[in-house]
């Protein structure tokens, strides 16, 4: 519906009151409609369900179509993003949010900072969802109402050509809301308990959930040690979990993200129920570190049976059962494929560094049984880019048989060697990383997680570094202000962006003449209008 079709409509709604809402103005009501498009959280969840749906068909048709986003913390840090997107880049398509379980727990709990170990408040999940689309939908709106003073400003001034092009702005703006995907950590619990968060997660408005294979109660971060998976069909039951979530609240394109942190996960806490040689039981087993038993074994022995032998699968003091060395590619390969076989629609695997290769190795496995495989990658902070991708340059050259006696292998992150070849070449391939690896290694959704956190604590250290030393004010005026100011950052007009004229056209509407605007002549905002 067109912004003059919707003032239409709420003309006919108010002359059906006749003279009680004499003082209700049709064209205002219609604004009010337009900056608040998406009235729920499902509301919300339907249409970027779609939105992304449609991104990955297209990349299907054309890798080069991957999409991309960043951790966000917070409302405001998902809010700026999509507005600096839209300045820069004119469109958010192909651009999400991503809400990492890490940031949550490290910036959001009630219990101040905690490790990623699902040890916050799972109702923090939701509310950041809530929060980030809150402030979204606050993009929107004043964007909407910017344009809405064009168009006033047209009339007002007998200007067709612009009223009329204001009115096409109108009409196709393009929201700030856009896909978040959602990290539910691993459940937080049993299924039943994942299927309530997951419903809460998506009336919030998240359209796509990302659960990983870990334990709940054991459950770390996918970069550090002493990760533990579980069996399939246990995480099989907290897919379909999700799914009937999706569907129960009538979100059928929702989103399932299956994770598996098999390559760096070394042990299990339990033994897979088998009930026939080859099945998804016993291939689980299979991967079990065990050693040969005489007889019957030792009292309190756990026994497997192995191709007719009896076998000790290596149990440690933590009850916890370890894998065999060297089979975590082959672990990732099958919790993929069952994935996707069992509801999931987009995979991601947790590496130790990011390298092309080693992704596409598993994904050409994966393809063999399930052609149009797409993962999610985590371009993470904790890999150190700079170190990884000049020890690949060094390894490649040393293969060609390049002469390397100037570099130090293990010491290439110096800034010594920062204007070296070999450093442009790595930075380049850094660069063409999310391109290449979409189109070799098929990749749909490239996203950092922590980029927020990292950014706010760089910044800050320059600030105070200057602020607080012989710069004074000025460090805060020549690196922050006037940047803003210069770069066209909308916050610099902070009372704008904070809603004070979205509140000033609310007392307009309400009060007419009596109506106490914010935005007079003495708003010190006024300062920033060029």
């Amino acid at each position: 519906m067109t912004y003059f079709e919707e003032i239409h409509r709420q003309t006919g709604i108010k002359h059906r009151h006749g003279a009680d809402w004499q003082g209700i103005d049709p064209e205002f009501a219609a604004r009010l409609r337009a900056q608040n498009k998406f009235q729920t959280g499902l509301d919300i969840a339907r249409h970027t369900a779609k939105v992304m749906r449609a991104d990955m068909e297209a990349y299907d048709k054309d890798p080069a179509q991957y999409t991309q986003s960043l951790g966000c913390w917070h409302g405001f840090i998902g809010q700026q993003k999509m507005i600096s997107i839209k300045k820069h880049f004119g469109s958010t398509k192909g651009r999400y949010l991503y809400l990492s379980g890490w940031m949550v727990a490290a910036l959001r709990s009630e219990f101040g900072p905690l490790p990623d170990q699902s040890m916050h408040e799972k109702t923090s999940v939701p509310a950041l969802i809530e929060e980030l689309y809150t402030f979204l939908r606050q993009a929107d709106a004043r964007e909407l109402g910017g344009l809405f003073r064009d168009l006033d400003k047209a009339r007002k001034a007998g200007d067709e050509a612009a009223a009329a092009k204001a009115q096409q702005a109108i009409d196709n703006h393009e929201s700030h809301v856009v896909p978040i995907i959602a990290d539910i950590d691993a459940g937080f619990g049993n299924a039943e308990a994942t299927y309530l968060l997951a419903k809460k997660m998506i009336e919030a408005g998240a359209c796509a959930l990302q659960i990983e294979n870990q334990v709940s109660d054991e459950k770390q971060c996918g970069h550090q040690d002493g990760k533990v998976t579980v069996p399939h069909e246990d995480f099989l039951q907290k897919i379909r979990a999700i799914r009937y979530a999706f569907l129960e609240l009538g979100v059928p394109d929702g989103i399932i993200v299956a994770r598996t942190d098999s390559l760096g996960a070394g042990l299990t806490k339990q033994i897979a129920f088998t009930r026939e040689a080859g099945d998804l039981g016993d291939q689980y087993n299979s991967f079990l570190d065990c050693e040969a038993v005489d007889g019957a074994g030792n009292p309190g022995d756990v026994l497997l049976n192995r191709d007719g032998k009896l076998m000790r699968p290596k149990r440690l003091p933590s009850n916890l059962f370890q894998f065999r060395p060297g089979t975590g590619e082959d672990r990732c390969v099958l919790d993929c494929i069952t994935a996707l076989q069992n509801g999931a629609d987009l995979l991601w695997i947790e590496t130790e560094k990011p390298h092309i290769e080693q992704i596409a190795g598993m994904v050409d496995r994966i393809r063999e049984v399930v052609p149009d495989a797409k993962l999610v990658y985590n371009n993470s902070p904790s890999f150190n880019w700079t170190l990884n991708f000049r020890q690949q340059v060094y390894d490649a050259w040393e293969a060609e048989g390049r002469d390397l006696s100037m570099f130090e292998r293990e010491q290439l992150m110096s800034q010594h060697y920062d204007d070296s070849d070999l450093a442009k070449e790595a930075d380049e391939k850094i660069r063409t990383f999310q391109r290449d690896a979409a189109k070799r290694a098929g990749i749909f959704h490239h996203l950092i997680t922590l980029p927020t956190y990292h950014t706010a604590a760089l910044s800050t250290d320059n600030l105070a570094k200057r602020y607080f030393g012989e710069e004074g004010m000025l460090g805060y005026v020549k690196q922050v202000q006037r940047e803003e100011i210069r770069q066209g950052i909308a916050c610099v007009r902070h009372q704008n962006m904070a809603g004070s004229d979205i509140g000033d056209d609310h007392k307009e509407a309400f009060a007419g003449e009596a109506a106490l605007k914010a935005g007079g002549e003495h708003n010190t905002m006024n300062q920033f209008a060029a």
